[in-house]
């Protein structure tokens, strides 16, 4: 067993155009001052990161890596979520998705596309020059327009979506296991892998790839009420990076899983601040701790009520509180007797 890392804290949804919210050196020390010793970097923020001069120059990754150290923090993570959207989008989506790409991109889903894939290139290299081993990404989609079947779906779609999907990453999964690095997606819905059997169909596709692993994030799978302690049974081989995020299901007369088209804040699943919702986040700690998960825990705030300040303070004590300090011994280990093979045949009554 090990013991996980952390508390971590994800940057994207406390960037802002304030100070000390709008520049990496002060929210880093903000969030130091909480008491985190991690943080993950939004990389589609060039805020936070010029990805490609990390991943060219390893004496500015250093020089990056080393402005982080120097205030207390390791980096965690680099998260590539928007640029792994954008490798696979459906044209009913282009619209909404463009707002994700630079401006110049924007109605050339072709090129879209490329850049997406050149940016995870990137992150592989830049991931590898800072020393890091893991990289959460979304998985883009192709299919999830059809993801409730009516009309029926054709047959052969679904065979043919994920095709396509394994042919996009196959080759962004090689750059990355030449950096030595994971891919880590997070199951998250609105992507093409939305739960562990699409996981599973996606990873029959790219061969099993060694580099296509998982982000564990517990407040999706309530929402789809999938049994998330099950899933690390399943999965803890590939389970690379932790996203610390609590959520709620409460259905009523009138909604669902769906959630009526509501707001988040009046669905009947919407997302939490970690201790606020109902994830068992002492039996998460305990399952990845006993499968030895080394990784970081980090904080993702997306809570529909708590003031994100308030949620940044709550994390940090709370990710330490259920971080297990693993055993070197056994509780009774003070009975233990010396291996004596004629001993053991005494005690099964052999000799």
């Amino acid at each position: 067993m090990k013991t996980i890392k952390g508390p971590g804290i994800f940057l994207a949804q406390f960037m802002g155009d304030e100070p000390p919210f709008n520049d990496l050196k002060t929210i880093c020390q903000w969030v130091k001052g909480f008491g985190y010793n991690g943080v993950q970097i939004p990389t589609n923020d060039t805020r936070c990161i010029d990805l490609k001069k990390v991943a060219e120059s390893k004496t500015y990754a250093d020089e990056y890596k080393g402005m982080i150290n120097e205030i207390g923090l390791e980096i965690t993570e680099l998260a590539t979520h928007i640029q792994g959207q954008l490798v696979a989008v459906h044209p009913a989506y282009d619209a909404l998705f463009d707002g994700f790409a630079p401006e110049q991109l924007r109605g050339n889903a072709k090129e879209r596309t490329k850049w997406a894939v050149e940016q995870m290139m990137y992150a592989a290299k830049a991931s590898h020059n800072l020393g890091l081993k893991a990289c959460p990404t979304f998985s883009g989609a192709l299919l999830w327009h059809a993801f409730h079947p009516w009309p029926q779906r054709p047959d052969g779609l679904v065979e043919e979506a994920f095709t396509e999907l394994a042919k996009r990453w196959t080759p962004i999964l090689n750059e990355f296991d030449r950096c030595g690095v994971d891919v880590c997606y997070e199951i998250h819905p609105g992507e093409d892998l939305f739960d562990g059997i699409t996981y599973e169909m996606f990873l029959e596709k790219v061969n099993n790839h060694q580099r296509a692993c998982l982000l564990y994030d517990p407040s999706h799978f309530v929402l789809q009420q999938l049994d998330y302690l099950a899933y690390i049974d399943l999965y803890h081989e590939r389970i690379k990076a932790f996203h610390v995020k609590d959520s709620e299901f409460n259905a009523t007369g009138r909604q669902g899983t769906f959630g009526g088209y509501q707001s988040w804040l009046n669905r009947a699943g919407r997302y939490r601040n970690p201790g606020d919702g109902q994830v068992d986040f002492k039996a998460i700690f305990s399952k990845l701790t006993q499968y030895g998960y080394d990784g970081w825990a980090v904080l993702e705030w997306e809570c529909c009520i708590k003031h994100p300040e308030e949620g940044a303070r709550e994390g940090a004590p709370f990710i330490r509180n259920h971080i297990i300090k693993v055993t070197d011994k056994a509780f009774d280990d003070f009975a233990k007797t010396d291996h004596d093979p004629s001993f053991n045949r005494r005690v099964l009554g052999l000799d």
